[in-house]
């Protein structure tokens, strides 16, 4: 009698990783997207470049990996420490120098660290949203155990 091994191997753990930063990517660009449309439509422009939508998607994907494999998934810690804070920082910085290298706001500082400070309040909004879900997560788990462990000791019952 073989028991199956409940641990995620190797791949899962991977593929967890990969779909995460699937899902960063995705919500961040949206994010920065939004910010960058915004301005557009403030200067009176109501195109945007396609190019610098590339940019951004790239840079959030690679930002992304960079949160996940060296800055700890900052944004799904339990709390906000001194090296979330770092994590958060150093890619803030990051997205701030391609915006600016990259003339996503016209190269204006004030505008450069607009977008800096916006960034810091969407890592911060995204980290409250993952932490609301864990928290949420966790009360269906152990709700689904107390139905689960009811219902296991209503059989135990029969049995006896």
């Amino acid at each position: 009698m073989s028991k199956k091994n409940n641990k995620l191997t190797l791949w899962e753990r991977y593929l967890t990783k990969e779909i995460g930063i699937e899902f960063k990517a995705c919500l961040y660009f949206f994010a920065i997207l939004f910010f960058y449309c915004v301005y557009r439509l403030v200067i009176g422009k109501v195109d945007a470049s396609m190019l610098h939508m590339a940019e951004m998607i790239f840079a959030t994907y690679i930002i992304g990996y960079l949160q996940v494999y060296l800055f700890w998934n900052f944004d799904e810690a339990d709390s906000l420490n001194g090296r979330e804070w770092l994590g958060m920082g150093v890619c803030t910085l990051i997205y701030c120098t391609l915006s600016y290298l990259l003339n996503w706001f016209d190269k204006k500082i004030w505008l450069t660290v607009g977008f800096g400070v916006y960034v810091v309040v969407m890592y911060i909004c995204v980290f409250f949203i993952y932490k609301s879900k864990r928290h949420i997560d966790d009360k269906k788990l152990n709700e689904d155990l107390r139905l689960f462990q009811a219902g296991h000791k209503a059989s135990e019952d029969k049995e006896s």
